[in-house]
């Protein structure tokens, strides 16, 4: 086991962690949940079988994957269709789709396959069982999609330069698990080691899809030409399953808060872990910067259109020079990662800061990737009421907790300016502006901040001994951010300390926040409301997970 030294460096403070600007700028890790499962695979010894590969010429039919994990298997059950172009779309209102799968609990008999043809093509028309862990869908980026079947059947790679622009054959436009359309509830499967860490179930449903994709365009390419060749194994590999994420993903880590401490705090403890390491090794250091210098190629091939992207993209990229220049001078490996550190925080942006964090953990997988274990949550603990708190001990936590929010003009319309609601028509969460549209009526509460200070002002000449049972019943209307306020007491990176009403808040924080703790790359923002990302890009497949490597992947040679 480990030895853990006591901690030196604490870790960050949520004040500075938890805004919104840092994290739209944080960047997968040695904890995101990619890693994580490709890691597990690797140790434990995961084996891979195709069991099923029944797609005729027009590219339609079914298909098997399976994953053996020494006690259970796994099977990806995938369902090709042949989809006009006129329908392929990626709102989650969609009703067909170039690709659908479920990630079924063990290996599926040809009458569960039945079942599941009738029902998984459907998506939310349909309905599956709780031996069904996921549900998800997918659609092909056309223009490399043919480019490659293309060029596959004419004995050729496909151009590198369209893979490194593109970077998949398929983007998923939802990956649905937790009991969604009757699938197995989380608490069935909570306690098997392999799921213990968060999302490790779509992460493993993605994961084979990726192997679905490929080998269905090269079946493709064979059906043109029977002597098509496959996809080279460097080619391969730099085919990833892209994702679209809109604002459905936005209102997540507000609606889990104690979750999204646990993922925050595991984060934290592993870089005050490191920062508390007095100096690297030479082994430690090399890795260090030949992860850097990678990561600079990583963002050098980092494109998009959105103009908050291009310019965060540009200062990232000359942050990223300073800090390679920064390793490369004398003393800087003996002053330790903490020195670096702080340097960053004076000398580069958030989004440099934020990627040396990611490095700077790397060389120590025994130091933290334990901490893998610690990133679940019973949400549970946070659904009771402590009504015998006091007043004066719930408004000595809005202080401390909600200076921010205290801080703020509630009465200025451009604090109060958005309303987050639910769309009728397209069944999606939306952002409204309250001013100009007649949206208040249907507000979500994810406003916490708002409501702090109002809970705030509301208990302002009570008692401070009086409880807030007593509160309560009082103003009912006030349960849910007492609850809230009392959560956050107790889990200190469960707030996102930033107004998420305010005129000028960017969603797209929200949204890379959570795909980063996914494991996402190359981050392309269409608005600041929705993004693609490319995932398990680099990554060895589940058929050479045994002899690859499980841990850089992410990072270009």
């Amino acid at each position: 086991m480990t030895q853990i030294a006591p901690l030196i460096v604490p870790p960050r403070d949520p004040s500075q962690v938890m805004r919104l600007s840092r994290m739209g700028s944080f960047h997968a890790h040695r904890l995101s949940f990619m890693r994580i499962l490709l890691r597990r695979a690797k140790a434990d010894g995961w084996q891979f079988d195709k069991r099923l590969f029944d797609i005729d010429d027009r590219g339609v039919g079914r298909a098997v994957y399976t994953m053996h994990t020494g006690s259970r298997a796994y099977s990806l059950v995938a369902f090709a269709h042949d989809l006009p172009d006129h329908m392929r779309s990626d709102r989650v209102i969609a009703t067909a789709w170039d690709a659908t799968f479920t990630l079924f609990d063990g290996i599926p008999t040809a009458a569960d396959l039945d079942r599941l043809a009738a029902n998984i093509p459907l998506q939310e028309a349909g309905r599956v069982t709780e031996t069904e862990l996921s549900v998800s869908r997918a659609n092909r980026s056309v223009r490399l999609w043919a480019h490659c079947v293309d060029r596959l059947a004419q004995g050729l790679q496909p151009d590198p330069a369209l893979i490194e622009d593109v970077g998949y054959l398929m983007r998923t436009t939802a990956v649905y698990g937790s009991g969604k359309l009757g699938a197995a509830d989380r608490e069935a499967t909570a306690d098997r080691p392999e799921f213990t860490p968060p999302f490790q179930i779509e992460m493993l449903s993605v994961w084979l899809t990726r192997a679905f994709v490929a080998d269905l365009c090269e079946h493709m390419a064979k059906v043109r030409n029977p002597a098509a060749v496959p996809f080279s194994p460097k080619v391969r590999r730099r085919l990833g399953i892209g994702n679209s994420t809109g604002l459905g993903m936005a209102p997540y880590l507000i609606n889990h808060p104690i979750l999204l401490n646990n993922w925050i705090a595991a984060k934290e403890e592993a870089l005050a872990r490191v920062r508390s390491i007095a100096a690297p090794t030479d082994q430690d250091w090399i890795l260090f910067c030949d992860l850097l210098l990678r990561s600079i190629t990583l963002v050098a091939g980092w494109k998009s259109d959105h103009p908050i992207q291009i310019a965060k993209v540009a200062q990232l990229q000359t942050d990223l020079d300073r800090l390679q220049e920064k390793t490369t001078q004398s003393g800087t490996q003996a002053q330790g990662w903490d020195a670096l550190y702080l340097w960053a925080e004076r000398n580069l942006g958030e989004d440099a800061q934020e990627l040396l964090v990611s490095l700077m953990l790397e060389p120590y997988g025994a130091l933290v990737d334990g901490l893998a274990d610690c990133m679940a949550a019973d949400e549970s603990h946070g659904a009771r009421l402590n009504g015998v708190m006091t007043v004066g001990a719930l408004r000595d936590n809005i202080a401390r907790i909600y200076d921010w929010a205290l801080a703020i003009n509630w009465t200025d319309p451009k604090s109060d300016a958005r309303v987050w609601y639910v769309s009728e028509e397209k069944l999606e969460p939306r952002l409204g502006e309250r001013h100009a549209e007649p949206v208040s009526a249907y507000e979500q509460p994810l406003q916490p901040g708002r409501d702090a200070a109002r809970l705030w002002a509301a208990t302002e000449g009570w008692d401070p001994d009086t409880t807030v049972a007593a509160f309560a019943v009082a103003h009912p209307e006030y349960r849910h951010i007492l609850r809230r306020v009392q959560t956050a007491a107790r889990f200190p990176y469960a707030e996102i300390h930033d107004n998420t009403i305010d005129g000028g808040m960017l969603p797209i924080d929200l949204l890379r926040a959570k795909l980063s703790f996914f494991g996402a790359q190359l981050f392309d923002p269409r608005s600041d409301r929705w993004v693609r990302i490319t995932m398990f890009r680099g990554a060895p497949y589940p058929s050479e997970i045994a002899k690859a490597d499980a841990e850089f992947w992410g990072y270009p040679a």
